[in-house]
């Protein structure tokens, strides 16, 4: 029987607020599994005109798939959520891209045909369970020199990426992670970033019950004079430091994909479609520089070119990672199109959870801009990866004349 692929939408997504890991975190003594229900549940809130029968699967990326972030965490999360028992899940990991992992597998489920409605999302609980908690990497990594030795450590990989490009300094870097905090501490002040964010109970022995309501990571206020004197950990007179990095987080996203046609069907108002996506390996010691042949494979699949994308929603694992990919494509360092409210390096990255928070933020950005119509969320990946998803705004309307004028700089 022939098939016809279907276009797949973004119709909502939540987020938990992200905290900082360890024992005085927001989430110290909170279970990773249940940060994912709160977003799975307050999703199925948010839109009460899809039947919870009509989810046809759940997939939930974590990186540390063991304790309260095992157990086929998509499955497991979906009964403790409530959803009828029909609905079944998995689990996926990809380390930082396990959520975007998860939206552009399900969403191929969708277009195939496999699937009508989706809940994709992700899980870190790096306070609970650090990355590289449990695992036993094969002595044959370093013993046939299949990857340098530094491969392993992340903050390594971003060292060895300033020794590539040593005019991305550290002073650039740092000038990078200011402006990422003020645009979150802008975007905060505007309203932008709380819609997205499902208010979840915490624990504490000592303190009793709480609410978090905002992310516990940015440092509204941060100066150059002050990420100036921060230790550099991973290398003695290095430029990698935890100012100009993303932090240790804790934190769950979800969200809702489905068939454009079925969301019509349903009532589900869709904020954007999904074009294409790529995924590419680069030497795992630089696995910064992941995003870069991604992106260009998905843009030549799709003959386009930077300037026809009007957002750029890049995860900030490390500055210099995304000054590499501004330097690569001719991208200014302050490129209004690029993180226009902050990124991870302000808001936190909890690893597998990350991916969906890009299009959260997208997504919204795409409602105010009309007039933008492509635009991209982009990750690096731990051991050499990178991965680009291109959207396109539902919203469009046509591009105006200072839209136009501003892309093409």
């Amino acid at each position: 029987m022939p098939r016809i692929a279907r276009d797949v939408v973004f119709v909502d997504g939540v987020r938990t607020p992200f905290g900082k890991a360890g024992p005085q975190g927001l989430y110290a003594e909170t279970r990773a599994d249940d940060l994912v229900v709160r977003a799975i549940r307050e999703l199925m809130r948010r839109n009460p005109d899809l039947p919870p029968e009509r989810v046809d699967e759940v997939a939930v990326a974590a990186t540390t798939q063991i304790g309260d972030q095992g157990l086929t965490i998509g499955r497991s999360a979906a009964v403790l959520a409530g959803l009828p028992k029909s609905v079944p899940g998995f689990a996926i990991d990809r380390m930082c891209a396990g959520a975007m992992t998860s939206v552009t597998t399900t969403a191929s489920g969708i277009a195939f045909g496999a699937y009508d409605v989706v809940i994709a999302g992700g899980v870190e609980h790096m306070g609970r369970h650090p990355m590289g908690e449990g695992v036993d990497p094969n002595p044959r990594f370093l013993a046939d020199s299949l990857v340098d030795p530094s491969a392993l450590v992340m903050g390594m990989t971003a060292e060895n990426l300033h020794d590539r490009f040593p005019h991305i300094t550290k002073e650039r870097a740092d000038a990078y992670s200011v402006r990422s905090q003020e645009k979150v501490a802008a975007a905060y002040a505007a309203g932008k970033i709380q819609p997205d964010l499902v208010p979840t109970a915490v624990r504490s022995a000592e303190k009793g019950y709480g609410l978090a309501t905002v992310d516990e990571p940015p440092r509204p206020g941060t100066t150059l004079p002050q990420l100036e004197k921060l230790k550099t950990p991973f290398r003695v007179g290095g430029n990698v430091t935890a100012g100009n990095a993303a932090g240790l987080n804790d934190g769950a996203t979800a969200c809702l994909l489905a068939a454009e046609d079925v969301a019509a069907e349903l009532g589900l108002t869709a904020r954007m479609r999904l074009i294409d996506y790529a995924w590419a390996g680069v030497d795992p010691e630089v696995m910064g520089l992941g995003p870069v042949p991604a992106t260009e494979k998905l843009l030549n699949r799709n003959s386009l070119t930077v300037d026809d994308i009007g957002l750029f929603e890049i995860n900030e694992a490390f500055a210099v990672q995304v000054l590499a990919f501004l330097d690569h494509f001719k991208i200014a360092d302050d490129d209004p199109r690029v993180n226009p409210w902050g990124g991870a390096i302000a808001l936190g990255h909890p690893l597998a959870s990350s991916g969906v928070r890009l299009m959260l933020q997208l997504s919204r950005l795409f409602q105010e801009r009309t007039d933008v119509r492509y635009g991209l969320t982009t990750m690096c990946v731990g051991m050499g990866m990178g991965g680009t998803v291109l959207w396109e705004n539902v919203a469009y309307s046509g591009a105006t004349e200072t839209a136009t004028a501003e892309g093409s700089k």
